[in-house]
């Protein structure tokens, strides 16, 4: 049997996260998802979303990359969440049977206005 690789990305929250006040929350969640769009728009993000009702509420998001595990954490180094110690990164190898699953190239929101509003 043949196998597809993909590598996957936890955005977790860690327990030193450090607290910031509303506004710099929002301009840094921003510039998160700026961010991911712009990793989606060079063609290293298949997809990518938060996490909902999980059961570690650190766990806050989850992107699959076409790339090895090593770019994909040089990747997400950069991202302004990360560097601002908001979110971590665990990075793995995720196969599967060769095409049990697709990906779409859909739009993704640069910010939470885009998020809010639904278009």
């Amino acid at each position: 049997m043949r196998f597809d690789q993909h590598t996957v990305v936890l955005l977790v929250r860690p327990a030193d996260a450090p607290e910031l006040p509303q506004d710099a929350l929002d301009r840094l969640q921003d510039a998160h998802l700026a961010h991911q769009a712009g990793l989606v728009d060079a063609g290293h993000v298949i997809a990518a979303g938060p996490l909902l009702g999980q059961d570690d509420d650190r766990l806050r998001g989850i992107a699959v990359l076409g790339v090895d595990p090593a770019m994909a954490r040089e990747l997400y180094a950069n991202d302004p969440a990360v560097r601002a110690g908001r979110l971590a990164v665990q990075v793995m190898s995720w196969m599967v049977p060769e095409g049990s699953v697709r990906f779409e190239s859909v739009p993704v929101p640069r910010s939470m206005l885009e998020v809010a509003s639904g278009d």
